[in-house]
């Protein structure tokens, strides 16, 4: 037997369906398990679509049910990505001629919320967790499961995040024993996903695989469980029943985002969503989006749809994406939204990089970037680790609308900026990032510094300023191309051995 293939005679095998055939050597299926490739004992499933809600827009999803299989039992099962923080954000919400209210919501401390009250009578329910939910880079899977029968009162209403039970709460009012509770099960009265009715708490993030289960209390293993190679929260196949008011919504017809793919037929009227809001960014493949929590204090920058619009005013104030890197090589776009009135530096930055404000400003050292700041067909400004060049000859800037792409080179230390299409140097030169030729900066660490997307806004408020594209992009695509591996929607091609920043890529060359 040979020692380099672990003692197991045979040849490298890659899994083509869910059955691992073949012999596989120990070094084989070890990397083929990190890869996420390697089949699992569970009927695992993988989300292809998840559906992405902005606020500002009003988007919402909903419906008037008829009579629940049982309002004493019940179950909601949901997978979420935030993208905005400390403001009350509803997930659901059916509120009954104002008086009575059943809600799930992230409240304005982003803790969560589970609440119905009917007519004050003091046997509602009310359960708000200690937990905060303020990671805007991740999934969470949140259950929660009601049955007001059962004689323990912890036992009547509980709330399950990633497969774990929450035991701590601020506030933890449990409803009276057999107490219906009609409106957080959906009855009756219209019930919206992703809206509260009559103020701005709309929902803002993805969702996906929402599902409801009329007339029973579920836990988390019906629809989750941990994968036994990297213990991570992973969704499975839901196999069971779903009772009269049960819904499945996984987003993935984009003409009607509303589809109970259930069997119940119990479809939600689409409000202000369009097929734009289609994402393929869900929790078995998390895509990078901007990340909130880097605009410094204060800032005037704000981010919508889904994290990936940049709005701001001529104050400088910028955001790093969700996703770094220190290792692969990388692809992303940048649509040049309001070049024509100023323009954003469109850049890379090392992890203690927060924002600048001048070209002299010492936070400068440690980025790599671009700039069109005097607008339609400027010379570009460019910044290379702190020195700041004002007009690089031979180089134009960028117009409205137009598609900047990042091809970031982490294992040599090169980053490729093209326009529309067309990589050059600050010179003007073309450049190649498949062969290494031309980049447009050299010299950015390779010693294992985490490198992250950093846009800075320069332009008035109104449309933003910058649309960012990580392979799930909120605006309209004319083309389409995805990288080797299948992953993202871009309008221009991706080069050979770049990939998108999601997570699928990221386990396997990050």
């Amino acid at each position: 037997m040979d020692q380099n293939n672990g003692g197991i005679l045979g040849k490298i095998n890659t899994p083509t369906t869910t059955v691992a055939s073949g012999v596989w050597s120990l070094d084989s299926q070890f990397e083929a398990q990190s890869s996420s490739i390697w089949p699992l004992a569970f009927p695992r499933t993988t989300i292809a679509n998840s559906c992405r809600f902005n606020s500002g827009s009003t988007d919402y999803l909903s419906k008037t049910f008829g009579t629940a299989t049982n309002t004493k039992k019940f179950t909601w099962s949901f997978w979420v990505k935030r993208t905005k923080l400390g403001a009350g954000q509803y997930f659901f919400e059916n509120v009954g001629s104002h008086t009575y209210q059943g809600s799930i919501l992230f409240d304005s401390s982003d803790k969560l919320q589970l609440f119905e009250d009917n007519l004050g009578s003091g046997s509602g329910m009310y359960l708000i967790t200690t937990q905060l939910f303020r990671d805007t880079s991740a999934w969470y899977h949140i259950v929660i499961a009601v049955d007001s029968t059962q004689s323990t009162a912890s036992d009547r209403a509980k709330i399950y995040v990633n497969g774990v039970q929450v035991t701590s709460f601020s506030t933890e009012t449990y409803p009276s024993q057999n107490h219906a509770l009609p409106y957080i099960s959906g009855s009756g009265d219209p019930c919206n996903i992703g809206k509260y009715d009559n103020t701005n708490a709309n929902f803002d993030g993805y969702l996906t695989e929402v599902i409801f289960v009329d007339g029973q209390q579920l836990t988390p293993t019906s629809f989750g469980i941990f994968n036994t190679v990297s213990n991570v929260w992973e969704p499975r196949v839901y196999t069971g029943t779903y009772g009269n008011n049960g819904i499945k919504l996984n987003f993935t017809d984009s003409s009607n985002l509303g589809d109970d793919t259930s069997g119940n037929g119990n479809d939600f009227t689409v409000n202000n969503l369009t097929s734009l809001d289609q994402s393929t960014d869900t929790c078995s493949n998390n895509f990078a989006t901007m990340n909130p929590l880097t605009i410094v204090a204060g800032a005037s920058l704000t981010l919508s749809d889904g994290n990936l619009a940049l709005n701001g005013n001529s104050t400088d104030a910028g955001a790093k994406s969700t996703f770094g890197v220190s290792s692969g090589k990388w692809y992303w776009e940048i649509k040049a939204n309001k070049a024509t009135s100023a323009s954003d530096r469109l850049l890379v930055a090392t992890e203690n990089v927060r924002q600048i404000t001048s070209a002299t400003d010492p936070n400068s050292q440690g980025i790599w970037g671009i700039q069109s700041r005097s607008g339609t067909g400027a010379t570009l400004n460019s910044y290379t680790n702190g020195t700041f060049s004002n007009g690089n000859s031979g180089s134009t800037g960028f117009n409205d609308n137009t598609i900047i792409g990042v091809a970031l080179d982490v294992d040599n230390g090169k980053i490729y900026f093209h326009k529309d299409g067309t990589y050059t140097d600050l010179s003007g030169n073309t450049g190649d990032p498949v062969n290494g030729t031309n980049p447009t900066f050299t010299g950015l660490p390779t010693d294992g510094t985490v490198l992250f997307p950093y846009v800075e806004n320069r332009t008035a408020s109104g449309t933003p300023s910058a649309s960012l594209n990580f392979g799930s992009p909120f605006y309209t695509i004319s083309s389409g191309n995805a990288d080797a591996n299948g992953f993202g929607n871009f309008e221009y091609a991706v080069p050979s051995g770049y990939f998108s920043l999601c997570t699928k890529n990221l386990a396997e060359f990050g």
